[in-house]
């Protein structure tokens, strides 16, 4: 895809509809695009691309779309179209990484991956995502989103904050910049980190982590730096590229897994 988008957002016109004609319509797309990347390992650009009017809402997230018989842009479906990428007995991660590298080259494709970390988040991944959207950032401020947490509409600025603050605080956590400057900032960071970098991340961003890390039964041992640091530095390189972005949903799962561990011995 070329980088060139117009002023206005454009969305593809699979995305239109009521829920279930969505649905439909992603599923069709999803077998298309799945078609044509086993034959070539490329992917064709949709049919059909459809302005969005300025100010219009944007379903941005499936915990927000109550009302499925009203015709709605749904921009979280496009994860229903990476479930139908491959066929019965082909490996799915490969396709839906290159369709993901594909499809970031534009608006759409670029708030959803940014939005809704999918696969590993690494900070190099990370890094490309919000790249991406600040790419498009005029068309995509046009827009007004329904996202979480539940309530009105949102600007593109508070979608980013409520799914990329992590990214922020992380990366950036000096602050006192707008949203678009800490993550211009963020992502420059990401983009040349050093593992020492990313450690020194992931270490700012632990104690949200540990806040949503539910019951643990050694937590003042996981809770401390030193500890943190030490099992950090000692990830294989596959593990710790998929956590080095700092993601918290990431930091969780590793928090949760040290804290067994010590149970075990």
């Amino acid at each position: 895809m070329t980088s060139g988008e117009p002023a206005s957002l454009q969305l593809p016109s699979f995305l239109y509809g009521t829920f279930r004609s969505v649905q439909q319509k992603t599923k069709r797309e999803g077998l298309r695009c799945g078609e044509q990347y086993l034959a070539d390992g490329t992917f064709p650009a949709p049919r059909q691309m459809l302005d969005v009017p300025p100010g219009e809402v944007v379903v941005a997230h499936e915990v927000v779309d109550f009302q499925h018989e009203r015709p709605a842009w749904r921009l979280y479906m496009v994860s229903h179209v990476m479930g139908f990428l491959a066929p019965d007995g082909q490996r799915p991660f490969p396709v839906r990484h290159d369709y993901e590298a594909f499809f970031r080259d534009t608006a759409w494709g670029a708030l959803f991956f940014a939005t809704t970390h999918m696969g590993a988040v690494s900070a190099e991944r990370t890094a490309r995502r919000l790249q991406s959207v600040l790419r498009f950032w005029e068309p995509l401020q046009s827009a007004r989103y329904l996202f979480k947490p539940l309530g009105g509409a949102q600007t593109l600025e508070e979608v980013m904050v409520a799914s990329c603050d992590w990214a922020m605080d992380a990366w950036y956590p000096e602050g006192g910049a707008s949203v678009r400057t800490r993550l211009e900032v963020a992502a420059e960071r990401m983009a040349s980190a050093t593992r020492e970098d990313c450690i020194e991340a992931m270490l700012r961003e632990m104690p949200r982590a540990l806040a949503h890390a539910g019951k643990l039964k050694h937590r003042s041992v996981v809770a401390d730096p030193s500890f943190q640091r030490e099992r950090l530095a000692t990830l294989d390189s596959r593990s710790f590229e998929r956590v080095s972005g700092a993601y918290t949903g990431e930091l969780i799962s590793l928090v949760i897994g040290w804290d067994r561990e010590l149970g075990r011995h």
